[in-house]
């Protein structure tokens, strides 16, 4: 695998990062950037005549991660050369977040399934259920293959999202791209960092990832009462205080972060399900902890590669993440640069939610916010 680097800014314009001479051979292009630049043709041209034969993939952000850099304005092109991995990418449409579990398995099931190693999925940002989308997808894989990726950003605003196929941005549409063969090796891992406080409540009223009740009370009355100050900032706010989520039928929390509010009737949409029976907690900032998630989630991705260096490795971490930590975000990408080594490769983006599997070495892939979520590519000869 042979990769290499380009990055827009409106400012410099175009530059070259890192040269690998993959203009004619790179058979993929990731691209993360800015929503308002990459719905224009111009810079989408640029691209396509540089890589004339490269899928190009990609979606908006809430910040493109450049190595161990932040952009928040720009366009991050990593192009990628595979010497014997076959790749696939196939797309499908979402009208509405009811459709969700429909998408994720009729996507799936456009890729051929011989030597299919595993998945990344790229997905619109806002009109989705994002767990949904994980059901649907495992629900056609039938957890033999891993799958992880993200759903796209726009800055904090929670306006909208694009996806890059081919073609400038556009909204509503799910991307997956499918990796194959024996010669390329995939590692993932993903943690969060953030400390509960307060009693779990019980969800009474929900419907899908609208949450209505906890404990019998107007769920959006409630978690106004503990924001406090931060109340008046909704729903850009609740970056800063996700829920810990806990069903019946797994020890292992699940962050969920607030999408939308609906002041009149006193509900919140979150990127995932919120199951009535389950059980929330309110989750607050640790800025130690923070910066140690993406340590570990560097360390859990590269124990499945043997602890080599990765060649390539994509990034995706909450916004959320980066409003807390602000100027010091960059902190957990030098932490994940000490786990992976000078000789990898990192690009990704900051997001509205994550997908990866809970724990290393399973397949089995589930929606999370408030995590760095990354997944790592080596190519080897066999």
């Amino acid at each position: 695998m042979k990769t290499e680097q380009l990055v827009f800014t409106v400012a410099n314009g175009w530059e070259v990062k890192s040269d690998n001479n993959l203009k004619e051979i790179a058979q993929l292009v990731l691209v993360f950037g800015n929503k308002d630049l990459l719905i224009q043709q111009q810079p989408f041209n640029y691209i396509n005549s540089f890589y004339p034969n490269a899928e190009i993939v990609g979606c908006s952000t809430a910040g493109e991660i450049c190595q161990e850099e932040i952009l928040s304005n720009s366009i991050v092109c990593t192009a990628v050369y595979f010497e014997n991995t076959p790749i696939q990418v196939v797309c499908e449409h979402i009208d509405s977040s009811e459709d969700s579990f429909r998408v994720g398995a009729r996507l799936v099931e456009q890729l051929e399934m011989d030597n299919l190693s595993h998945v990344l999925v790229l997905s619109e940002g806002l009109n989705i259920n994002g767990s949904e989308l994980t059901k649907g997808i495992n629900f056609q894989l039938k957890d033999n293959v891993s799958v992880t990726g993200g759903l796209a950003g726009d800055q904090a605003n929670f306006k909208e999202t694009v996806i890059v196929h081919n073609q400038p941005g556009i909204k509503n549409i799910v991307l997956a791209i499918g990796f194959y063969g024996e010669n390329i090796q995939i590692g993932y891992g993903s943690q969060g960092g953030w400390d509960s406080f307060g009693v779990d409540r019980l969800v009474t009223k929900s419907e899908s990832n609208i949450l209505y009740e906890v404990d019998g009370q107007p769920a959006l009355a409630l978690y106004k009462k503990y924001l406090g100050s931060y109340a008046a900032n909704l729903p850009s706010s609740a970056l800063l205080f996700p829920l810990s989520l806990i069903q019946n039928d797994s020890q292992s929390p699940i962050v969920r972060t607030v999408l939308s509010v609906d002041e009149q009737k006193g509900s919140m949409t979150f990127a995932g399900d919120i199951p009535v029976g389950s059980y929330v907690r309110l989750m607050k900032a640790n800025f130690e902890k923070l910066v140690d998630g993406a340590y570990g989630a560097a360390e859990m991705s590269k124990i499945s590669l043997k602890n080599n260096d990765p060649d390539l490795a994509i990034l995706i971490s909450c916004v959320g993440r980066k409003l807390v930590m602000k100027q010091r975000v960059e902190e957990e990408l030098y932490n994940v640069r000490e786990v992976l080594g000078i000789t990898t490769l990192m690009t990704g983006f900051y997001s509205y939610g994550e997908i990866s599997p809970v724990e290393p070495f399973e397949n089995h892939c589930e929606l999370h916010n408030q995590t760095m979520t990354i997944t790592v590519f080596k190519e080897i000869c066999i």
